[in-house]
């Protein structure tokens, strides 16, 4: 009997051993082809050379010294690095462990930024249905993940949300991708004009949804007219690019592909490829700027904020990402990866859309592909998928709604960026299995 409290009872999990490149093994020595990276976190594949010795070499020399009392070196030269590929000079950045933490800080951040300018009744954070933006209890009061806020019962935080940007199935017919960008982007003035711009401290999204909806990208022009809004009604705009940034859609920040610059972005996942818990929020000048010159900064704080040797491993894995060219390859595997999809897998009865951009992309499954009907949840779509993966020797990230959710079961791939040809055809491989299994067995 093990003594580890599982995430999922009753749930048989395989021991991890070893891993290498696209591969994790098992004690049965069975390989596993990662295209998932986990939850969209290997972005280099797994015991990359170049970072480990980097991470060796930090640990012999000073594994942790606390920021309360110090700064470190990788701490100093990661934060520059970052803020040079920011879209706005100046720009300051505050390193915590993982995602749920990083929106937690981009939270506080607003709510003390607007404190400080006097505006204490600017509190309220807007979000969108179908979000997720973390697990503390601020942030997933924050988050619009029908299931996993209904686990929390009334404890939640009950913010505004609006409808995510989801052409799929918000588009109307004879609407224009741009005509249903705007239309759907001023669903944010009219929650702001609802509940009182007085009483909103910032509007957080996701550039490109991950988890709860399977790789969604806004539709043209979103997000122009977005931060039109937000400053118009002087609210903050925070882009959550815990799964989407790091590089994974094709440039580092997912926001550089939309044409807008955040208040305050986050990154997690990728940021330290899985070889440390790492993330980060950056703050623009002007956030800074006025949280710096209140009577007490900016009151936060964690243990491991600034850890030399995660943060050892994230400039590791951006030095990797540089001098490897590897922005240019995700965008050409990632456009090879859609273009096998759907070759192999668009025709299918059950496949209603497939998605994304870069080396993140979603599989949408539904009952009816006319209707675009989710699956009856007695069907368990995406908990057998989950099953079947595995048992196949692949790791992706099976999820989304369901039947009272009115939205389909997905796949999630968000694969490393060292991917070749021959993992794409293994994947098609495997998922042809799996769907055969699925449906027809």
């Amino acid at each position: 009997m093990s003594s580890v409290f599982y995430r999922t009872a009753k749930k048989h999990y395989p021991l991890a051993v070893r891993a290498e490149g696209m591969y994790i093994y098992d004690q049965d020595n069975k390989p596993y082809l990662d295209m998932s990276g986990g939850a969209a976190v290997s972005c280099l594949g797994h015991q990359h050379e170049k970072v480990v010795t980097v991470l060796c070499g930090q640990i012999k020399q000073m594994s942790f010294a606390h920021t309360a009392f110090f700064s470190n070196q990788p701490q100093e030269e990661l934060a520059e690095r970052l803020a040079e590929k920011f879209s706005q000079d100046d720009a300051k950045v505050y390193f915590t462990s993982g995602g749920s933490e990083a929106n937690e800080t981009a939270i506080k951040m607003a709510w003390q930024y607007w404190r400080t300018k006097g505006l204490i009744s600017k509190q309220k954070i807007i979000s969108r249905v179908h979000s997720y933006h973390g697990n503390t209890l601020a942030t997933l009061s924050a988050s619009g993940n029908l299931p996993r806020r209904r686990v929390m019962g009334d404890l939640l935080l009950e913010w505004p949300r609006i409808d995510p940007c989801y052409a799929y199935r918000y588009q109307a017919n004879k609407e224009s991708l741009q005509e249903y960008g705007l239309r759907s982007a001023n669903l944010l003035e009219s929650m702001i004009l609802q509940e009182g711009a007085e009483n909103i401290a910032a509007f957080i999204a996701e550039p490109v949804v991950g988890a709860s909806l399977g790789v969604v990208p806004a539709a043209p022009g979103y997000f122009t007219r977005i931060r039109q809004i937000c400053d118009q009604y002087d609210i903050l705009l925070i882009a959550d690019e815990i799964m989407c940034g790091t590089g994974r859609t094709g440039t580092f920040f997912a926001h550089q592909q939309e044409g807008f610059v955040p208040d305050i972005v986050t990154l997690a996942k990728g940021l330290a490829g899985g070889y440390q818990p790492l993330a980060a929020t950056i703050a623009s000048s002007q956030v800074h700027q006025v949280l710096q010159d209140s009577n007490t900064g900016f009151s936060h704080g964690h243990t491991y904020v600034g850890h030399a040797s995660a943060c050892a491993a994230g400039l590791a894995v951006l030095n990797v990402i540089d001098e490897e060219r590897l922005l240019e390859k995700v965008m050409q595997q990632g456009d090879n990866l859609q273009l096998a999809l759907q070759k192999n897998f668009g025709h299918m009865d059950y496949i209603g859309d497939i998605r994304g951009r870069g080396l993140f992309r979603g599989i949408e499954i539904v009952a009816d592909k006319a209707s675009k009907k989710p699956f009856a949840d007695e069907r368990k779509i995406t908990a057998n998928l989950h099953k079947l993966t595995m048992k196949h020797g692949l790791i992706c990230y099976p999820g989304g709604g369901s039947e009272i959710d009115g939205l389909g079961s997905h796949i999630l791939l968000a694969p490393p960026f060292i991917i070749e040809d021959q993992h794409i055809e293994l994947l098609i491989k495997k998922l042809t299995a799996i769907f055969t299994e699925l449906f027809d067995g």
